[in-house]
């Protein structure tokens, strides 16, 4: 088995919301784990038994996971970090971008860069910033 890092997004409330577009914009298997159905529900107040506890995406070598379990400081959204997906057709860039940017915001639009790869990059309607690629030369 490889060793590989998976992105891991914590949302405020809107976990199993969030989860379920980009399961709809990127397919996959999407598992989620509330806090009432953990070991946790019995430590929590009863208004988190609906939050989720974990929430895993996967597709092929594709895994997103998130959580509501936000850190007792809150969310601090930032811009140093972006979800990279190494796309591996042109129909599955234009697509995923297409769909991920449904009531986000398109920075830079799909384009060829100087190398040869089409590129763009979107902030999703969640906040959280997408980087997508595509070279035919590398597939």
């Amino acid at each position: 088995m490889r060793t590989q890092i998976n992105s891991y997004l914590t949302f405020n409330g809107n976990c199993k919301e969030a989860m379920t577009f980009y399961k709809e914009c990127l397919g996959g298997k999407l598992v989620l784990q509330t806090v009432g159905d953990s070991p946790l529900s019995e430590k929590m107040p009863k208004q988190m038994k609906n939050s989720i506890l974990h929430a895993t995406l996967t597709k092929h070598s594709l895994v997103l996971m998130g959580t509501d379990m936000a850190p007792s400081k809150g969310l601090i959204k930032g811009n140093t970090i972006s979800l990279s997906i190494q796309c591996n057709s042109l129909e599955q860039i234009e697509t995923y971008f297409e769909k991920l940017s449904q009531g986000g915001k398109v920075e830079h639009p799909l384009e060829h860069n100087f190398w040869g790869t089409l590129v763009g990059n979107l902030t999703d309607k969640f906040g959280n910033q997408w980087l997508l690629s595509y070279n035919k030369n590398t597939f």
